[in-house]
């Protein structure tokens, strides 16, 4: 930025008192042109001074009230910010036509250069010592690294699910002569970093995780993952994790290690993971499993559940839903506003966002 003129600033989260009222206020006054944040950006004393374009990484990690709270803070000053969502999540294309039906939409959906497909296998942890066993010769004979994911970090009555530090102390006993690492989310950010540093520098052999490292996290040497009660999570997510190994030129393999018995429901999706590497594929399936709203994660205001349409049923005729509502919301803005009124009042709002 500093090339063409422009001074930016960061917005740490742990950012307080006088330091973060001095960002505030060189936001305000123009002095800073690009803010780079987290949500922390939203709040209602963050004042821009021509705020034009917004960019927001991880997409399904914000909702529709965001996009509306950046759009109003630029609307103040006359100004109709741009906005550039990305987001790694596969959304099927007839829900994307419908939750992000004002947006223009583009695909990226092929795999960078050298990535390899995963091979996934379902297995009963009733077989946990073999699965114990394929981690030793990965990480001793083959000089591979591996990762395991459990879904909580304490042991719980209520969840059956494998806690991360029972399952660390559980490992380092069965493999004393693997160097296995512990990350999850309750740790310091410092003692996080240094853990994952180690591991990418093959200083560890195992990493024993929870969904941390869901994102962000490149060891092309890493070519086997054991999930842990992978039923207790969605598709998406599983496919994100899985995502994790297969980043190098060599053969990967993902172990989705559920309990038994499995629900039907449960069986259909593990299977799903079995029969595809392609997200688009495992998010069309997930929205035939479970339906939109759970697809999406928590509810958001502005995702309303439809009245009469149904996607999977009505999906052929999408596109041109979609083209007569953009006619009717440009050429006609009073009618358009009588149908929010009657069908959703309490999103009248969002068809700004």
């Amino acid at each position: 930025m500093h090339r063409w003129g422009l001074r930016w600033v960061g917005w740490p989260v742990k950012q307080k008192g006088k330091a973060r009222q001095a960002q505030q206020e060189a936001i305000a006054s123009g002095q800073v042109q690009m803010i780079v944040g987290t949500h922390a950006i939203f709040q209602e004393q963050v004042q821009f001074n021509g705020l034009a374009l917004v960019i927001i990484d991880e997409q399904h990690r914000f909702g529709v009230h965001q996009r509306l709270a950046l759009w109003e803070k630029g609307q103040q000053q006359g100004f109709h910010p741009h906005q550039l969502i990305m987001t790694a999540t596969p959304i099927p294309r007839t829900l994307a036509m419908t939750a992000y039906a004002d947006l223009d939409t583009s695909v990226i959906d092929e795999l960078p250069p050298g990535r390899t497909p995963v091979t996934t296998v379902a297995i009963p942890d009733t077989r946990r010592h073999e699965i114990i066993d394929r981690v030793r010769n990965a990480c001793t004979t083959e000089g591979r690294q591996a990762y395991w994911v459990c879904t909580l970090i304490e042991e719980s009555d209520l969840l059956e699910a494998q806690a991360a530090e029972a399952t660390w102390e559980e490992l380092k006993l069965a493999l004393p002569e693997l160097n296995i690492g512990l990350v999850h989310g309750r740790m310091k950010p410092a003692e996080k970093q240094a853990v994952m540093q180690a591991f990418k520098q093959g200083e560890l052999h195992l990493l024993v995780a929870t969904t941390v490292i869901e994102v962000g996290v490149d060891v092309p040497n890493a070519s086997l993952m054991i999930i842990e009660n992978p039923e207790r999570l969605g598709l998406a997510q599983l496919h994100q994790l899985r995502g994790r190994v297969g980043r190098g030129s060599v053969a990967s393999h993902c172990v989705l290690l559920y309990k038994s018995p499995l629900s039907k429901t449960a069986q259909k999706r593990l299977q799903v993971l079995r029969d595809s590497n392609d997200g688009f594929v495992i998010a069309q399936k997930d929205l035939e499993i479970r339906g939109p709203g759970e697809l999406l994660g928590t509810r958001q205001t502005g995702n309303a559940e439809f009245k009469v349409a149904d996607l999977l049923r009505d999906q052929a005729i999408i596109p041109e839903v979609q083209r007569i509502a953009r006619h009717i919301h440009e050429r006609y803005p009073q009618q358009a506003q009588a149908l929010i009124e009657r069908w959703m009042p309490e999103t009248e709002r969002y068809s700004n966002a």
